[in-house]
């Protein structure tokens, strides 16, 4: 799917996220500033820094309130959607509908990062490949502090870790462990961590089951920590055929389509 890769700008439309995290779009888009009193975007050039005015403020109180609170610096934040949302080109099946962000597991260094350093400042993993286990030299408090704190927030529907992050904050949190229900072990995320908002009210998003009951650090995480996640391709395949945009709600055919006007 190139068509949504290609559009620059948001839909002049009301904000508002449709359809699936993995099969949707998004119309008024907001554009979270490259740069803050607490974040820097990373990689502009995917233009790939938009989202919904829930994700948006997410953001942004979630870099103030970390770093007043949590002894993190600063957030560094990756992808979230394109202008419109919809597919991407490469990297994700998720991140179509503008509540969805990827947040670095480094903290904002004190210095504003060149716009080269930006594109190509390497991902430092903080958990190994294979038995994913927590590099303790990398791993800190504060890293458990941030992931609780996003995970607190009622507008979180989840957060996607490493499962060796997960295996760390089950074997860690002694007591109010609830938040940890949130926090999911996936592939890809031993350098970042990918947080999803629920769908807002009165919209045309569709909403994810909830995670199962339970804080997840049982079966669930024992799980990953057998041969079966490993069998066969690194992650699983996120569509037999590409997207197409008759795959998608009928509504993206105009978040697509609408024009921005030309100034007077």
């Amino acid at each position: 799917m190139q068509l949504f890769a290609a559009v620059a700008a948001p839909a002049p439309l009301s904000p508002e996220p449709i359809g699936a995290y993995t099969n949707g779009c998004l119309a008024g888009a907001v554009a979270l500033a490259d740069s803050g009193p607490n974040w820097q975007t990373m990689r502009s050039s995917r233009n790939r820094h938009f989202g919904t005015p829930v994700l948006v403020a997410f953001l942004e109180q979630l870099a103030r309130d970390a770093a007043a609170h949590d002894g993190w610096p600063g957030l560094l934040i990756g992808d979230l959607s394109q202008p419109r949302g919809g597919p991407m080109r490469d990297g994700h099946a998720s991140h179509q509908i503008g509540l969805d962000a990827d947040i670095w597991l480094t903290p904002m260094p004190e210095r504003r990062l060149s716009p080269d350093e930006r594109e190509h400042l390497p991902e430092a993993p903080v958990c190994r490949m294979g038995p994913h286990a927590v590099e303790e030299r990398v791993w800190t408090d504060a890293h458990a502090r941030i992931l609780r704190r996003a995970a607190l927030d009622p507008r979180v529907a989840r957060i996607f870790v490493a499962p060796g992050i997960k295996k760390k904050l089950c074997d860690t949190t002694l007591d109010d462990r609830g938040w940890l229900r949130k926090v999911r072990p996936w592939y890809g995320h031993n350098a970042h961590f990918h947080v999803r908002l629920a769908c807002p009210p009165a919209t045309r998003c569709t909403e994810q089951a909830p995670p199962p009951a339970g804080d997840g650090c049982g079966a669930d995480l024992d799980w990953w920590y057998s041969p079966e996640p490993y069998k066969g391709p690194a992650a699983p395949a996120s569509a037999a055929k590409p997207a197409t945009l008759d795959d998608l709600p009928a509504a993206c055919r105009g978040v697509l389509s609408a024009a921005i006007a030309a100034e007077p």
